[in-house]
């Protein structure tokens, strides 16, 4: 005992010494790596430099935007741009529409989407293969494809110029039944049993197993679901004729057409528009790239 008691403070100095050592020693970063953190770097530049000079040019004059040679810098922030912008189209009426479609759209999504998933990976029902089979393979098929088609149908249902044909055909997505369905074959067997044991049904599973567990993945459903909704442009040019249900992108895009000789306000409707975007993507960040992490690739 006293020959511990009496190394334990030398074993402490040695520590203390070899911590000390180590903070001295410089921080050496491999040539391959600093060149991968360049690249990096370069494209994270790239990727941003339109949306800085988009920013830049909604502060410009619309001579200094006409400028030759380009100037980079305002020489006097012109702030007033944007309610320039905001005024000259009924911005506030397509911000109300296009959340309230996308919102929809998103719950909808949700819901068919997990319901979906939970079938194909958990009931065993004749034919499950095939049909999971036949839902993939419309991935396939192009968007444009099926403009004509949906289009009559919404004309044969009468809901040609309403929310209903903004919203229905959106409702269900093959992407995110596929991403859930991966997730919940991700999820260790032992606990479907235990929840057998407990007696829950379906239901009861999808309630306190499944639904728990997917945050992340139902995260990154709902944020493509909402992105998706908000960039749509050629639907709702197809699909609608009034102003009054205009989404945010069709009313942008009509902004574009009237006031295209004043650029600086089309750069300052374009920042206000993508602003929400920006916002929900940083709120559920998180739990998008966790979803995105944790989707296994599993059956």
């Amino acid at each position: 005992m006293r020959v511990g008691t009496l190394d334990r403070p030398s074993m402490e100095a040695e520590e203390t010494l070899d911590q000390g050592v180590a903070r001295r020693v410089p921080l050496r970063i491999r040539p391959g790596r600093l060149l991968i953190y360049l690249v990096l770097l370069l494209g994270a530049v790239f990727c941003a430099f339109p949306f800085v000079w988009m920013l830049l040019s909604a502060l410009k004059t619309r001579e200094e935007v006409n400028a030759v040679p380009m100037t980079f810098l305002p020489s006097h922030p012109q702030w007033g741009n944007f309610q320039d912008a905001w005024n000259s189209a009924p911005f506030t009426r397509y911000f109300i529409n296009t959340f309230f479609i996308a919102g929809v759209v998103v719950a909808g999504v949700i819901v068919t989407s997990v319901l979906a998933a939970y079938a194909f990976s958990r009931i065993d029902f004749p034919g499950r293969g095939i049909a999971f089979a036949l839902l993939l393979a419309t991935l396939m098929i192009p968007f444009e494809a099926t403009l004509v088609p949906n289009l009559i149908t919404i004309r044969n249902f009468h809901w040609y110029n309403s929310y209903t044909a903004l919203i229905v055909p959106w409702i269900a997505s093959v992407f995110s039944i596929f991403l859930i369905r991966q997730s919940i074959l991700s999820i260790p067997e032992e606990l479907f049993e235990a929840a057998t044991l407990d007696g829950c049904g379906h239901l009861g599973m999808l309630r306190h197993v499944v639904l728990p567990l997917l945050r992340g993945p139902i995260a990154a459903v709902a944020v493509f679901s909402f992105l998706g909704s908000w960039n749509s442009l050629l639907w709702p040019l197809i699909a609608t004729s009034s102003q009054d249900i205009r989404p945010i992108q069709l009313g942008l895009s009509v902004f574009v057409n009237a006031d295209a000789n004043e650029p600086q306000l089309l750069m300052a409707a374009s920042a206000f528009t993508i602003v929400p975007l920006i916002v929900v993507y940083f709120l559920a960040q998180r739990q998008f790239l966790e979803g995105i992490a944790s989707t296994g690739l599993k059956g």
